[in-house]
């Protein structure tokens, strides 16, 4: 189990066993880093994947609190939850991404411009400036637009805008419990860049094959762990 994914159950179970209910205040981050055993940078990653599934309530100022857990409110993290855990269709749209993302990026490479090259290399710089996975998968997906376009295909590219939107909630989990995902991915765009750069289509097509496989492999990884037995 990953360092995140143990700082996760370990809230967990406080919320399970009673010692957190719902609309309680976590203690101050240090205290429970401390009492937790947890680094600091482990336990706010974990606050983080909590939030997004609905779980824990950041407020800005005030500090962290324990959602009310009501079905309602919880509603969007149970779809989540199925979304990447359970669903299959989420790694079915993956698949269909990563043949379509290689042959866009293969005709953009052949069709892009320098205009369109220095809006994606602004767009790296945002993703390594990023201060949350949130903002990386926001850049990421602007990147893979600017691509798409400079494919010169609009049905290309209106498609991926489809597909990216739905599996955007599986690249966010990613990036916060898989450890070093954030730097793999800008990685796996640097590389897609040069291929660009290069007007090398066969390249980006392998560069755009990978940087998908990498997210598909993860999801596969993370529905054989859902059926494995203990």
């Amino acid at each position: 189990m990953g360092v995140t994914d143990a700082a996760i159950e370990k809230i967990k179970e406080m919320i399970i066993c009673g010692e957190l209910r719902p609309g309680d205040r976590l203690p101050k981050e240090a205290d429970l880093a401390r009492r937790l055993g947890l680094s600091r940078n482990s336990l706010r990653e974990a606050v983080r994947a909590l939030t997004l599934v609905r779980i824990l309530d950041v407020r800005q100022g005030d500090g962290t609190y324990v959602s009310s857990l009501e079905s309602d409110v919880l509603l969007e993290a149970v779809s989540f939850v199925i979304d990447v855990h359970e669903d299959r269709s989420v790694l079915h749209l993956l698949e269909a991404r990563r043949v379509l993302e290689a042959a866009t990026a293969a005709l953009a490479a052949q069709h892009i411009t320098d205009a369109e090259l220095a809006e994606l290399e602004r767009l790296l710089g945002e993703m390594t400036r990023s201060e949350s996975v949130e903002q990386l998968v926001e850049a990421d997906l602007a990147f893979h637009r600017t691509v798409a376009v400079a494919s010169r295909n609009p049905v290309l590219a209106s498609l991926l805008d489809s597909l990216a939107g739905r599996t955007t909630r599986a690249r966010v989990w990613r990036g916060i419990t898989q450890g070093g995902a954030q730097e793999r991915t800008i990685a796996d765009h640097r590389g897609i860049f040069e291929a660009l750069a290069r007007h090398q289509p066969d390249l980006a097509r392998a560069m755009a094959t990978v940087h998908i496989a990498g997210v598909e492999a993860w999801l596969e990884l993370a529905l054989d762990g859902d059926r494995a037995v203990p």
